[in-house]
């Protein structure tokens, strides 16, 4: 794996969460840094606290013990209405989202039963590493390493290159998770220091992917084809989040099989079935889950395509559970 230099004076980065032992973010057993910011607004998101450009408060209502019991929130640090309460027997306290955006680590830190939390901290690339390095040894067990997630990793190229080179140059096996949906000259920039990278063709049609999704997919194709072309020598896994009523038909599976078969580099395409783990953080974050009432593909469903990607890749079901990525069998959309 090639490593390049990085220039003195390494960035910060705004980091969501590190998530140990992983299983479904590439290869073997991995550490995924989880990165702030998105460009895509997917209506399945499990990971909406990722969105944010910035760190953000959340709440969790069944923590609050009420104002009689604490009201620390209706003091300062707390800007004026941002924390309120209802009159009546149930004296939790509310949230004016709209004035609690001014609310940081230090009102959450003010908060006796962490029913207030904020998502995102800066972190340096040495104290990210001083982390991910403590899995090390499973690592070379495994044939695992590092994975950077989101959000969106490619929207912090400074960190997310520096931190992939970090390590490399700690005999760190690197991965990314990708929408895709960046200018080019941030994949280009973080590209050279990647291993595998996991990438998502959510849908085939432009406006279809714009309405789901929030932007059209052009970018993000000819970002895959590009990359496809200039770094043969990273393993690309192409992955579906299926979403019944959406994107779990034939002619989306065939369509990505049709655009990724031409290169020997993407070695898999994994389906990745649609659930509903992270619906909670949208009442956390004080938004409106979308799709209350989408289920799971059936098994039938799951069982179908996932045949027409084996076959495509020659493989039979006897042996479809042992993938080329050396990894486990496909996770869940995120």
């Amino acid at each position: 794996m090639a490593t390049q230099e990085m220039p003195a004076g390494s960035p910060t980065g705004l980091v969501l969460n590190i998530q140990h032992f992983c299983t479904d973010d590439g290869p073997g057993i991995r550490t995924t840094v989880f990165l702030k910011r998105c460009s895509l607004r997917c209506k399945w998101c499990s990971n909406p606290e990722s969105i944010n450009r910035r760190p953000e408060l959340a709440y969790d209502i069944s923590k609050c013990i009420g104002k009689k019991a604490c009201g620390r929130c209706l003091q300062p640090p707390f800007p004026e209405g941002a924390m309120y309460v209802i009159d009546g027997p149930d004296d939790r306290v509310h949230v004016n989202w709209d004035l609690a955006g001014e609310c940081g680590q230090e009102c959450a830190a003010a908060c006796p039963t962490g029913a207030l939390h904020v998502f995102g901290q800066e972190m340096t690339v040495d104290q990210v590493l001083e982390e991910v390095d403590q899995d090390s040894a499973f690592y070379d067990e495994s044939g695992g390493g590092i994975t950077l997630s989101g959000g969106e990793c490619l929207l912090q190229p400074d960190f997310s290159a520096a931190l992939l080179a970090g390590a490399h140059e700690r005999g760190i096996t690197t991965a990314i998770e990708t929408a895709g949906n960046v200018p080019w000259r941030f994949m280009e920039q973080v590209l050279p220091h990647v291993d595998t990278m996991l990438h998502d063709h959510k849908l085939t049609d432009p406006e279809r992917h714009r309405k789901w999704c929030g932007a059209p997919n052009t970018r993000i194709l000819e970002n895959f084809k590009k990359a496809y072309e200039t770094f043969p020598d990273i393993r690309f896994i192409a992955r579906t989040p299926l979403i019944p009523g959406v994107n779990d038909d034939e002619d989306h599976i065939r369509s990505v099989l049709a655009f990724i078969r031409p290169h020997k580099n993407v070695v898999d395409y994994q389906l990745l079935p649609y659930h509903r783990y992270g619906e909670s953080k949208y009442a956390f974050l004080g938004r409106v889950y979308e799709l209350e009432d989408f289920t799971p593909p059936s098994p039938d469903t799951m069982h179908r395509l996932q045949a027409i990607i084996d076959e495509a890749f020659g493989r039979s079901s006897q042996t479809a559970e042992r993938r080329p990525d050396g990894g486990a069998e496909p996770g869940t959309a995120r």
